[in-house]
């Protein structure tokens, strides 16, 4: 009887995964804001370690997975890669994250956000990304009816940069950072939930990535620059409800990043969940390989089923 019920399941989660549809849609109708036409091109490549790294990016989009409709509970998550703002991991954390969303019934968006880096970025390096992710979760909320969300529970989830990232939409959603270009501009770009996985949140020192800093800031910005994206400066009392998780040993993201923020969440009485690990390092994804850490998303869908 238990080998049946385990080839059940199996076949079950199988078919909700082949269920999931995989829609990809460029994010700006009209002329990407602060770009230009260049002969840069964007690149995928494969790491020796198997993850598909993307630099260069020249057309943002979204990457839909939606969850069989009998099994969707209306929430749907924008999924954003981190990569230190030089690139993104884009499988390792974006699609692998979308697919297993949807075998809990959650719509996984992956956005596939500019970088500062590239060469056809004309102005306002600092901000690109963030253009791309408010007009990411507009988007999406423009089209909750067509893909079966419910338009109060879309949610974002970043990691490393991408938890940087994140967090900047979080915290600065009320900023107007490009020209409204269609019906979706109207809509809230707050989200009503983060999940932020091993964050860059400060980029202030001594707990900044540097690796990000840079390619976001330049080697050189004022302190303005700096404290307008080290997003603890930035929570207030509407700031979205918060889980966050780290390792006490990662060296490339220090922990301080998720204390910070969760110290500023606890002031302004947001609603928060911080889960820090002794160990596991940076970059760990799903962790499906660690003993202690492969059960983490776990905690994740706990947290999200509980949401008010």
């Amino acid at each position: 009887m238990k080998t049946i019920g385990k080839t059940t399941l199996i076949f079950t989660l199988m078919t909700i995964a082949m269920s999931a549809q995989d829609t990809i849609m460029p994010l700006w109708p009209k002329a990407i804001p602060n770009q230009i036409e260049s002969e840069e091109k964007e690149v995928v490549e494969h790491t020796d370690d198997g993850i598909t790294w993307v630099t260069n990016v020249q057309t943002p989009t979204l990457e839909v997975y939606l969850p069989a409709p009998k099994h969707a509970n209306g929430q749907a998550v924008l999924i954003f890669p981190g990569g230190g703002y030089h690139g993104l991991a884009y499988d390792w954390e974006g699609t692998d994250i979308a697919k297993a969303l949807t075998l809990k019934g959650v719509a996984g968006i992956v956005v596939k956000y500019r970088l500062p880096g590239s060469k056809s970025i004309t102005k306002g390096k600092n901000v690109v990304p963030l253009q791309d992710t408010q007009r990411a979760i507009r988007l999406v909320r423009s089209k909750a009816a067509e893909w079966g969300i419910a338009p109060g529970k879309i949610g974002i989830m970043g990691f490393s940069a991408g938890g940087h990232l994140a967090s900047s939409l979080g915290t600065h959603y009320k900023n107007k950072v490009y020209q409204w270009q269609d019906a979706a501009d109207d809509l809230s770009a707050r989200p009503d939930f983060m999940a932020l996985i091993y964050p860059v949140i400060t980029l202030g020192h001594p707990s900044t990535h540097t690796g990000s800093r840079a390619s976001l800031l330049g080697g050189n910005p004022t302190q303005e620059e700096v404290d307008y994206l080290s997003n603890e400066k930035h929570v207030d009392g509407e700031t979205p409800p918060t889980f966050l998780l780290h390792a006490m040993d990662d060296k490339a993201v220090p922990v301080e990043n998720s204390t910070l923020f969760f110290a500023a969440l606890r002031q302004h009485q947001v609603p928060a969940t911080m889960h820090v690990y002794p160990s596991g390092g940076h970059g760990f994804s799903m962790a499906l390989n660690d003993e202690r850490l492969k059960n983490w998303m776990d905690l994740l869908f706990d947290w999200l089923a509980n949401l008010d």
